[in-house]
């Protein structure tokens, strides 16, 4: 470190401190605290943007799966002689953690289908990731057969 006079012209005593022309080099605390300020909120943004990326990463994958395992769902359905005696939810298994599945039957009763009413059914099915937080609903109608309730 070289240490230098500088004289003052008014009084002429002279003041002896560190550096090259007598002002000091750095940055002040204020100035650290404002970049400090600024840097905390861009990276506060992209942290913000990447969560929000992978929740919509999440639901897209969601969303393409499950007309997927709805179909396969409903084709189980269709082959089932009773769909009123199956089970009424379940999950997809470790294929698919975390993904579930409910269905419901109801019989409907159009005026067209006179002799044929009581076998008339709309099924719907609901399809469900992680306790519900995004599910997936279908509806479908189905005609049974003669046979398939029994009678």
């Amino acid at each position: 470190m070289k240490t230098m006079s500088v004289t003052k012209r008014d009084s002429g005593k002279t003041i002896t401190g560190a550096g090259s022309s007598g002002t000091c080099a750095g940055f002040t605390l204020l100035e650290m605290m404002v970049a400090v300020a600024v840097i905390s909120i861009v990276l506060l943004a992209v942290y913000r943007l990447h969560s929000q990326t992978l929740l919509m990463n999440q639901s897209a994958q969601f969303y393409s799966l499950a007309p997927l395992l709805a179909q396969e769902k409903l084709a189980e359905l269709a082959f089932a002689d009773d769909i009123d005696l199956l089970e009424q939810k379940g999950a997809f298994g470790e294929n698919y953690p975390g993904y579930g599945w409910e269905f419901s039957t109801e019989v409907v009763t159009p005026d067209s289908l006179k002799h044929t009413a009581d076998r008339f059914r709309r099924i719907d099915l609901k399809l469900t990731f992680n306790q519900e937080e995004l599910s997936y609903n279908v509806r479908t109608y189905r005609l049974q057969q003669p046979g398939d309730d029994g009678r």
